[in-house]
């Protein structure tokens, strides 16, 4: 398969590792000037894109079959999705469509749930509103915070889920199935002097 990485930090380096130790050809990785990731693929010889705000068709090699987003916060544009084969597949650490946002974590600490998960969805135009491709869940521990369950449960987690999903294209399978709108949910870019005056 061939492949654009979009993302960053830890789950997009070990993306790539997952992407290329499986085989796939990587034609591109799009990440923010700096970031580890862009590092990781300059080593691997892989070509590298700075991420801006946007990814556009102009950033998608020719023949590229799948975008992946991890850990990626630039928005891809339907232009970009559509000259992907598959589109674009992306992570998101929260049982969607429950906890659409950027800080799904910390909003599922905030309301003390006892259970969260992640996602791997198809993206689209919206928040974190594609069709569904897999998901796994998770406890939250009482004494958890964002960085403790990121790092133990759920940054592991997209990347298994990625594996799986690469696996089951692999094998002729696209799963894709929509989210139920009557139990979604968003909340906006968490900060305690917000939370404090509402």
């Amino acid at each position: 398969m061939r492949v654009v990485i979009v993302g960053q930090q830890w789950l997009g380096c070990e993306l790539l590792r997952l992407v290329l130790g499986r085989g796939d050809a990587v034609a591109a990785v799009i990440a923010p000037a700096g970031d580890r990731l862009q590092a990781s693929a300059a080593k691997s010889g892989v070509p590298v894109v700075d991420c801006g705000r946007h990814v556009t068709v102009a950033d998608i090699p020719v023949g590229t079959d799948i975008i992946l987003a991890a850990h990626a916060h630039a928005f891809i544009d339907a232009g970009a999705r559509a000259a992907a084969r598959y589109g674009a597949l992306g992570y998101h650490p929260s049982l969607l469509p429950r906890h659409r946002g950027r800080d799904a974590i910390r909003w599922a600490l905030h309301m003390r749930e006892a259970v969260t998960g992640g996602t791997a969805y198809w993206m689209d135009d919206g928040a974190d509103t594609g069709p569904i491709a897999a998901q796994e869940w998770c406890h939250i521990r009482p004494d958890d915070d964002a960085r403790s369950l990121w790092r133990r449960e759920l940054a592991p987690m997209g990347l298994r889920l990625f594996g799986q999903v690469l696996a089951e294209l692999d094998a002729g399978v696209v799963t894709a199935r929509p989210q139920p709108v009557d139990v979604a949910s968003w909340e906006p870019a968490f900060s305690r002097r917000q939370l404090c005056e509402t």
